[in-house]
């Protein structure tokens, strides 16, 4: 059984195992420094289907379903799914797994979704209560983009400390079943929301950054262990401005991270030659590369034991247009083989 440990993490006993895992991206995605991690693309925006929205439900459906194929199981194998996206009422999740007959439990973390619904599915999975679950989230820059900022025919001009919604899903399938060289979830740390006041909707990486300092503090001190017991500390898509601030935040408690850290924001794209400013962003971020390009690692030997954090601004268009300040929340799981 888990049991938990200082004030946020817990330890998980019956090691859920990830036995599957997919991944699936969008046009500039693909062409990005991971296009050759992830398993499908498509260079059309809506993917066949008659909006984005609509496009976005197939993302999940089509990342799950090659999650299950890896994974050697079907739809009466998984007893639960832990989905969501960024899309009011999480449509993206419900409408793209409604026809799988699975129990679905829907979740809005914001851009943490991906860890949020990994965490619970290996709580549920490591209690008995489900054999097998599975985690999957999703983002589309268009109907991201439609929902929170102005219509894509607007032409507005970006910032620099905007970041890029990712088009992409991500899926991983957990089960109790031990099956040798797979890694496991070993322990999970929930988040507190933090809030330093920023309000700028185009600079959300200083609204995410405060949180993602505060998990990794705790889970650190929670666990008794420093950064060098990791091969490499995760966070989900903080990008340049994010990722900076993460670093001036964590040096002020005496933790230098700088030689230890990797952003999915600033991995998915390459900023150099891409046109995505601060980086990337949305929930298909950490999704796509967690069960792309960090389960490859773990499948070549090159990680043994990480942290892996998606972190999310909880904002909405209505809270922005009431001028409300935009929350941050980050939740981290510790993967090892």
């Amino acid at each position: 059984m888990s049991k938990r440990i200082g004030k946020r993490t817990i330890i998980l006993d019956n090691k859920p195992y990830i036995i599957g895992y997919g991944s699936v991206v969008g046009k500039k995605e693909y062409e990005g420094p991971l296009g050759h991690e992830f398993d499908a693309h498509d260079d059309d925006s809506r993917f066949g289907e008659e909006s984005y929205e609509k496009a976005e439900s197939l993302l999940q459906k089509i990342a799950l379903e090659t999650a299950m194929r890896k994974a050697d199981k079907n739809e009466n194998d998984i007893k639960m799914i832990f989905a969501g996206d960024l899309l009011n009422q999480c449509i993206g999740s419900y409408f793209g797994l409604r026809a799988k007959g699975i129990p679905l439990i829907g979740l809005y973390g914001a851009c943490s979704t991906m860890t949020l619904g990994l965490s619970l599915a290996s709580i549920m999975v490591d209690s008995g209560a489900a054999d097998c679950a599975a985690a999957v989230t999703s983002s589309h820059f268009c109907s991201a983009e439609r929902q929170y900022r102005f219509p894509l025919e607007y032409g507005a001009v970006r910032p620099q400390t905007a970041q890029w919604t990712v088009t992409g899903s991500g899926a991983t399938i957990l089960s109790r079943e031990k099956r040798e060289g797979k890694p496991y979830i070993n322990a999970v740390c929930f988040g507190e929301i933090e809030d330093l006041g920023v309000t700028d909707t185009n600079n959300m990486g200083a609204a995410m950054a405060p949180s993602a300092a505060s998990t990794i503090k705790h889970f650190l001190q929670d666990t008794g262990t420093t950064l060098h017991d990791y091969d490499l500390v995760i966070t989900g898509d903080l990008g340049k401005v994010g990722t900076d601030l993460l670093y001036e935040l964590l040096e002020s408690d005496g933790i230098d991270i700088r030689c230890r850290h990797s952003d999915c924001g600033l991995l998915i794209f390459d900023r150099e030659t891409q046109d995505v400013h601060a980086g990337g962003s949305g929930c298909g971020c950490s999704a796509a590369v967690l069960n792309s390009f960090v389960m490859h690692r773990f499948e070549s030997g090159d990680f043994k034991n990480i942290l892996f954090m998606s972190t999310g601004a909880l904002m909405s268009p209505t809270s922005s247009l009431q001028g409300e300040t935009i929350p941050g929340i980050s939740h981290l799981v510790n993967i090892k083989i």
